[in-house]
């Protein structure tokens, strides 16, 4: 089986073309006291820890990313479930009191500073629960430090670890308590909706605006990965699939649309792209005849006529592996040359497809009912090999996209993530129509 298109795997970042060549004969064989081949190729190699220097106070230093779900229980489980409902009863409680006072301006607060604005901050921490109000006793300019309370916060809202009450972090406290409310119950009907079907003993769910997958065994996570998700112009759809496949060492069938908003454009301006990603052009099917990009026109040139397939190997856009799980959107999970990318919070940065961290490990895993693959260790036997192989499936793994900004976890943990897509939908929930007179909408407003 060869790979089909889809629209899925457009990149940025140039890599150099050769790449295999220049690490020297014999590198998709050879395995140095350094590591695998491929860790020698830029954006492949292991991921580097933040440098901190030795005067820097460790209260400020920038954490690495550490946002995946703690612990072993499924986002789709009667836990979860009844986890979100108890957070609900919480939240109803909430604004039934009035919910939560509004702190002014944009200006960052720093806990350690004198600034007026400092009580409203305690004020709306405790009544959302990210300060008990044992630690806030006996509060005062400077009696208390409320970082350990404002990282919490960040964390538990998708939001840069930092301790200090900065623009985004300001936002997402100033979302209305009712707004959250909604958040909530909407993503409840979402959750059930997901236990409704049959829960199957394996499968991999993938929460696009978490930008996190895990790989569920009889009931159990056993792997959690970070994921890039698509760009909001570029939306992963819901998708309930199945991993029929895993293809290794892919050739990237570029889209028509990504080639007619993507590729000819930067070829007008970059003739010689094409070289560098080694990417050929064909004419009629992506196994028709290869016709000499020379001879065109990029000015002139219709993408519907062309097509456009990129050979395997580390500059390919899918990387070195990709679980084929046919769909209707055309979309898939697959390796990706630009790893740094995951070191960002904010991961939409694809075209539709999944791109996942450590995708080797998530293979092993899906593989592991096959004969001859029970043991670990055969995906990287398989990669260094540098040959190409379709390994199709004698027992699929279902899969599902899934749309989730709001959940609890069974410790109690309320958690909110942006709205990436605006599928909330939620323009204002104060429940009176905006007057254009009264200006911009305020940050917290989800529009559809």
């Amino acid at each position: 089986m060869r790979r089909r298109g889809s629209r899925c795997g457009w990149r940025g970042a140039v890599l150099a073309a050769g790449l295999l060549v220049t690490l020297g004969p014999g590198a998709a064989s050879a395995q140095g006291s350094e590591g695998a081949w491929w860790e020698a190729i830029p954006g492949f190699g292991r991921m580097e820890q933040p440098r901190r220097t030795a005067d820097a106070d460790p209260r400020r230093r920038e954490e690495a990313v550490d946002d995946l779900r703690p612990n072993a229980t499924p986002m789709r489980s009667e836990a979860m479930i009844e986890a979100l409902e108890a957070a609900i009863d919480r939240y109803q409680a909430i604004v039934a009191r009035g919910g939560w006072p509004a702190i002014p301006g944009t200006r960052m607060i720093r806990p350690e500073d004198s600034d007026e604005r400092l009580p409203i901050l305690r004020e709306r921490l405790m009544i959302s629960g990210d300060l008990s109000r044992r630690d806030a006793g006996g509060f005062g300019f400077g009696s208390i430090d409320l970082e350990p309370a404002i990282r919490r916060y960040q964390f538990n809202n998708g939001l840069r670890v930092t301790g200090r009450a900065d623009k985004p972090t300001l936002q997402a406290l100033n979302v209305p308590a009712q707004a959250r409310l909604a958040q909530l119950r909407l993503n409840l009907q979402r959750l059930r909706n997901l236990g409704g079907q049959r829960v199957e003993d394996r499968y991999v769910l993938v929460n696009v605006p978490g930008f996190q997958l895990e790989a569920v065994d009889h009931h159990q996570v056993e792997l959690r990965h970070r994921v890039i998700a698509g760009k909001p112009e570029r939306q992963t759809p819901s998708v309930r699939a199945t991993i029929k496949a895993i293809n290794f060492f892919p050739f990237w069938r570029v889209p028509e649309s990504v080639a007619a908003l993507d590729l000819i454009p930067r070829l007008v301006k970059e003739p010689d792209y094409l070289q560098k990603e080694q990417i050929r052009v064909l004419t009629g099917s992506y196994n028709g005849p290869e016709i000499d990009p020379a001879n065109i026109d990029w000015r002139q040139a219709d993408a519907a006529k062309l097509r456009f397939r990129q050979d395997p190997g580390p500059q390919n856009a899918l990387g070195l592996l990709r679980l084929d799980m046919p769909n209707e959107h055309g979309v898939y999970m697959h390796d990706t040359p630009m790893k740094p990318l995951f070191n960002q919070r904010a991961r939409a940065f694809s075209a539709g497809c999944v791109r996942v961290q450590d995708v080797f490990a998530l293979a092993e895993w899906v593989a592991r009912h096959e004969v001859g693959w029970e043991q670990p260790g055969r995906v990287r036997e398989v990669i260094e090999s540098g040959r190409p192989l379709d390994l199709n499936l004698t027992h699929p793994v279902p899969v599902y996209f899934t749309y989730i900004t709001a959940w609890a976890e069974p410790s109690g943990a309320v958690q909110f993530r942006p709205d990436i897509y605006g599928r909330d939908g939620l323009r204002d929930v104060a429940g009176h129509e905006r007057d254009p007179a009264d200006g911009p909408a305020p940050p917290w407003t989800l529009a559809p």
